[in-house]
């Protein structure tokens, strides 16, 4: 599932990162996408046994340009609805660590079959 986010984010033409690997004296690119798996638990279990994994992810979009992040967060989230993964809310906002820039962060989930 991991290859299906990276593509789908990877289209809109910035960086993508696993979430905490771009090293701490690479500067911040204008605008990137990071991401990180947070859960894959089995799901809708029949015969005592799961039929889906439920995967859980959160991508989290930087910009130094406010309008862009929040245009590219609408459009990122519809994307990414289209590919499959179901937004858990339209997001909220997250520090930066560089004061350039601002962040978006937003919950999806995937139900893979097994």
């Amino acid at each position: 599932m991991k290859e299906l986010l990276i593509q789908v984010l990877e289209a809109f033409g910035f960086p993508v990162f696993l979430h905490g690997t771009l090293g701490e004296t690479e500067p911040f690119p204008p605008c990137f996408f990071t991401f990180i798996t947070l859960d894959s638990p089995d799901a809708f279990p029949f015969d005592n046994e799961p039929t889906h994994t439920a995967w859980e992810y959160q991508v989290t979009l930087y910009s130094d340009d406010p309008q862009q992040l929040e245009q590219l967060a609408t459009e990122s989230r519809q994307a990414l609805k289209a590919a499959g993964f179901i937004p858990q809310g339209k997001g909220v906002d997250i520090p930066s660590d560089e004061p350039t820039h601002t962040g978006w962060v937003t919950d999806y989930k995937y139900l893979a079959n097994y």
